[in-house]
């Protein structure tokens, strides 16, 4: 049994049609047919419905295509690791970012990664959460960080972080003393947000709606550094992300308010496009950032996809049967 046979039967098993698998895999349909009664011959079984359209697996074929394709994925890693074994790594990285993302987390992690891969130069475009997405989709940078990530039918989300929010206000405000507070104190307060429509700022007026409270927002913005100047100017409180304010606490320049019934977190990850391979740079950057294999993930998010296509298909057919 060759390697090409099983890469061939995944095919079948993902077109549903021997036409179909021999066009992806760039053979003549009597090469793959050819390939798969073989196998069958071999296995002394049949791993394909040829009566049903399209084409199903049997039960045996389910069974032979998880470790077809589990054999197939380690197969393309091994070659990818020989191929790029003693490669240095070159390129322009180009990463889109929320400007408290990237201004916190992006400027430690590019230094790290040049220094140890010199040939590669890493970007940040900043932007909203809905200009990174953009910018993913329209292939202007190879991945985004945002707040909130969430996946679509063109877009790919990996967690990253859960990151704290902190009610702050400046060093002389009234609240500036209190050791904590009840939620009862902010009723009506003024305070700094983020702009209506962002993910973050809608997240926060259900935060303060759960614990009750109706507060005055004096000035918005798109981005957590504006809103720190604006409090700072005495605008009002906000809740900000902890990495956009860590300078401001640790001066003192800024206060922490404790709030015991508002607790409230802003998870962090990476989106990328479905349809499109990120280059080895990127996806070694990637990995520093996640602390683990950005490749698995991605593997992993893939795996995932096809999977939710293929039960889609066969409820469309399913349901166009019945109809």
């Amino acid at each position: 049994m060759q390697f090409r046979t099983l890469e061939f039967f995944c095919h079948v098993a993902d077109q549903r049609s021997f036409s179909k698998a021999a066009a992806a895999a760039g053979v003549t349909q009597s090469a793959v047919s050819q390939s798969i009664g073989h196998l069958e011959e071999t296995l002394e079984t049949i791993l394909i419905d040829r009566s049903k359209r399209p084409l199903a697996l049997t039960k045996a074929g389910q069974i032979y295509l998880r470790g077809a394709r589990e054999i197939v994925r380690q197969y393309r890693e091994l070659e990818e690791q020989v191929h790029h074994h003693g490669q240095q790594l070159s390129g322009t990285v180009t990463i889109g970012a929320v400007y408290s993302v990237g201004l916190s987390y992006m400027p430690e992690a590019t230094a790290a990664f040049e220094k140890s891969h010199p040939e590669v130069r890493v970007r940040t475009e900043f932007g909203s959460s809905q200009r990174v997405v953009e910018l993913v989709l329209d292939n202007a940078v190879d991945f985004g960080l945002v707040s909130f990530p969430r996946a679509t039918k063109s877009l790919g989300a990996i967690p990253w972080l859960t990151e704290p929010m902190r009610l702050v206000c400046s060093s002389d405000h009234p609240l500036a003393g209190e050791t904590e507070i009840p939620a009862s104190r902010l009723q009506g307060i003024e305070m700094v947000g983020f702009e209506r429509g962002l993910v973050l700022r809608q997240a926060i007026d259900q935060c303060l709606k759960a614990a009750g409270i109706s507060v005055v927002t004096s000035m918005e913005f798109d981005n957590a550094d504006s809103m720190v100047r604006a409090i700072q100017a005495h605008r009002g409180i906000g809740m900000v992300p902890e990495s956009a304010v860590r300078r401001e606490t640790a001066t003192g320049t800024l206060k922490v308010v404790s709030c015991r019934d508002i607790q409230m977190v802003r998870p962090l990850g990476i989106i990328f496009r479905k349809r499109g391979k990120l280059s080895r740079a990127a996806v070694e950057f990637g990995s520093l950032l996640l602390g683990r294999e950005m490749e698995v993930e991605l593997r992993t998010k893939s795996e995932a996809a096809r999977a939710d296509r293929q039960r889609s298909e066969s409820n469309s057919r399913a349901v166009s049967v019945v109809i």
